[in-house]
């Protein structure tokens, strides 16, 4: 689990979201949004986020998160007694926790640093589109160093497609596009 932080351009405040993104698969599950990250908000995102698992019937062994101080005791006991086992991060091992910083410097990248951002629903609404265009159309290299996206039929050998056989899917209005083949 890790949070970082989106400035808002309308109130002059920071927003700050909390996330979880599988090793193996690069999914990611945006947990929330809010203005004042305190250690019950962090506790209680570990208790939806542990209720979601058990209703989807999805398995997370473990879950690495850094020693900031909103990880208390009880968010350790939440994950636990869901058998997860909570791994921190070393003081000096800034790799130890790569997958989810390159998940932070990519989001910041492609979405939030190239708009400005309005509240607290207006991030959420953003982030909630962004997340669903890099877990399903965004190709990154999870499973097997494999460079297509996650929604494409392993089955298919991509060819150079000629113009007009294509159609461009705009997402968050143009920001990032996607492309699927046309009708």
């Amino acid at each position: 689990m890790d949070v970082f932080h989106v400035d808002c351009a309308l109130f002059l405040t920071r927003l700050y979201v909390a996330f979880v993104i599988e090793h193996r698969t690069r999914r990611v599950h945006l947990l929330g949004v809010t203005r004042y990250p305190t250690s019950a908000w962090a506790t209680q995102l570990a208790r939806d986020f542990t209720a979601d698992l058990e209703q989807t019937r999805h398995r997370f062994r473990r879950l690495i998160r850094d020693r900031d101080t909103k990880f208390t005791e009880a968010f350790d006991a939440v994950l636990a007694a869901s058998g997860i086992d909570v791994l921190l991060t070393a003081p000096q091992a800034p790799r130890m926790n790569a997958i989810a910083e390159r998940f932070v410097r990519t989001v910041r990248a492609e979405c939030t640093d190239r708009m400005l951002i309005g509240g607290e629903r207006h991030l959420r609404t953003v982030l909630d589109h962004y997340v669903a265009h890099y877990n399903g159309g965004r190709s990154h290299q999870g499973a097997g160093l494999s460079l297509r996206a996650p929604d494409d039929d392993p089955n298919v050998i991509p060819f150079p497609v000629r113009a007009g056989r294509t159609r461009r899917v705009p997402v968050l209005g143009g920001l990032i596009n996607e492309y699927e083949a046309a009708a």
